[in-house]
């Protein structure tokens, strides 16, 4: 029924319904049916059957609507000496415990065994032959701190972008902004966005606004085969940015050659400062030629095309640190058909998927939207679950999501 998108608590009331019986409480079913999954030896394997372990082309995005209740105002910093690095099995074998040691007790609170969110006790699931070992990177705890000059430049947040997710917010939060901006609270939702959107050009509106949409969300990090099967699942404390995807990507064993992503300049950009000594995101900083202004206007106008056939066919002289399908050691960041007119920058023009033939027309770019889709009917009853209890079953849900997949 989970797979189907019908809570513990709907499938409870219908057998009642039906069958005339008292049966135990939607949270006693619930926490048996976790208890059960959590004692069943599942090997998360997140893996495509088509793709193998290490897909050369992979497309991420973010749930944006998957998310739980937590002020991240109330997380603790974490220890001076934590260098970004958590131990992912031992992570997810407490969220299993906590599962199993709630069966025997009254309430969450008197779990021994209760795991509470923290930033250096928080890690993203990754395939066991897709990571490069059990210690994985999670830095969000980074995203609160200055960031470099060069960074600042690509990847400051845009007022087209904050804009947009300020239109996905609720009414009582766009009134409580206008109230903190000293901006008149009353009236619809219209006019209280149509204030706050005026007054976004001010530096102080701006960096409140940033504040208290992009720095209060969460949502889960996905990356996927062209396939549509999960590899690797990050759920964010804060609003995603770049930093959550190249965590992910840096834990990988062989990191893809194409990675297309609807922020590929500022992942790029992050990635690469992330690393100055290997430069990820080579040649020509993830871009498929070099900026130069006739090959910018020739990918405007659609006479450029950029071949690599190594795509369809692996090298036959592989690259040194190649990757394992494709002998090649380059690395690009793309953007989908979707979201290649979104950016400013003239040079983006050269990361369109549309310019290499092995990929125009054969990727579906669409299949994290389609997951977004499948995922979102679920948030009625996730976005009220503990955060742990919300990693927990959506790590299984999506499990039993990719095993489906896989035999189809």
């Amino acid at each position: 029924m989970l797979q189907v998108h019908t809570s513990v608590s709907r499938v409870v009331e219908y057998l009642e319904l039906t069958s005339g019986e008292q049966f135990p409480s939607a949270d006693t079913v619930l926490h048996g049916y976790l208890h059960f999954e959590a004692l069943t030896e599942h090997d998360y394997q997140y893996s495509c059957v088509s793709c193998g372990d290490h897909p050369p082309v992979v497309i991420m995005d973010l749930h944006r609507k998957g998310a739980f209740h937590l002020s991240v105002s109330d997380l603790k910093q974490p220890p001076v000496d934590f260098n970004g690095e958590v131990d992912m099995e031992c992570f997810w074998d407490a969220l299993s415990m906590e599962r199993i040691g709630r069966g025997f007790v009254t309430s969450q609170q008197k779990n021994p065994f209760a795991v509470p969110p923290t930033f250096h006790f928080w890690a993203p699931w990754i395939g066991k032959n897709t990571r490069r070992s059990n210690h994985v990177l999670n830095t969000e705890f980074k995203k609160v701190r200055p960031q470099k000059p060069a960074e600042v430049q690509e990847i400051t947040v845009t007022e087209d972008r904050l804009r947009e997710e300020l239109y996905k917010q609720k009414v009582e939060v766009v009134r409580t902004l206008c109230r903190e901006c000293g901006l008149d609270s009353s009236g619809s939702r219209t006019d209280l966005l149509l204030r706050l959107s005026d007054d976004m050009k001010s530096r102080q509106t701006y960096d409140k606004v940033l504040q208290k949409i992009w720095a209060a969300s969460g949502g889960w990090a996905v990356i996927m085969c062209p396939c549509g099967i999960v590899y690797s699942i990050k759920c964010n404390f804060r609003a995603e940015s770049p930093r959550d995807f190249t965590d992910i990507l840096l834990s990988w064993k062989h990191m893809p050659n194409i990675v297309i992503y609807d922020f590929a300049r500022g992942l790029a950009t992050h990635m690469n400062l992330r690393e100055p000594e290997k430069l990820p995101f080579t040649p020509f900083d993830g871009r498929l030629l070099a900026p130069t202004p006739d090959n910018i206007t020739q990918a405007k106008d659609g006479k450029l095309k950029v071949s690599l056939p190594w795509l369809d066919c692996k090298k036959l002289t592989p690259d040194p640190e190649c990757h394992p399908i494709t002998g090649s050691a380059e690395h690009y960041a793309l953007y989908d058909r979707f979201h290649e007119d979104n950016t400013k920058d003239a040079r983006d023009a050269l990361r369109r998927l549309s310019l290499v033939p092995q990929l125009a027309g054969k990727i579906n770019n669409q299949v994290a939207e389609q997951l977004y889709a499948r995922m979102k009917k679920n948030n009625y009853f996730l976005n009220m679950a503990l955060p742990t209890t919300h990693l927990f079953l959506v790590r299984n849900i999506i499990h039993h999501y990719n095993v489906h997949k896989n035999k189809q």
